[in-house]
């Protein structure tokens, strides 16, 4: 006749209550993880929702159109269109850059 043990379990008692308490632990870390995905998910796509009704709602960009510019009195004369010409030649010989002589031409006419 085999005596039963009594006291502390065996080894075999040991390795089946880690294998639960394992098992138990991995399954509610992957029911926690997988909740917190569904969550994140849920905001996510709550956020894309109020995108696209503000988006849908929101009134459409104002384009401005540029102030029509009115032309400068040119001052009479042959005066005026000797300067242009004596511009034109410094800009055709190279002395003056066309940032320079857009900017004369831009002083003499208005």
């Amino acid at each position: 006749m085999m005596r039963r043990r009594m006291g502390r379990p065996g080894l075999v008692g040991t390795m089946a209550r880690t294998a639960v308490i394992a098992g138990t632990a991995s399954a509610t870390a992957g029911a926690v993880n997988r909740h917190q995905q569904a969550k994140a998910q849920e905001q996510a796509d709550a956020a894309a929702y109020q995108q696209q009704q503000a988006a849908q709602y929101a009134p459409p960009p104002q384009q401005y159109a540029p102030a029509p510019v009115e032309p400068a009195a040119a001052p009479a004369g042959d005066d005026l269109i000797t300067k242009i010409q004596e511009l034109a030649q410094l800009h055709q010989q190279g002395i003056l850059t066309d940032a320079e002589f857009a900017a004369a031409k831009q002083r003499l006419l208005g």
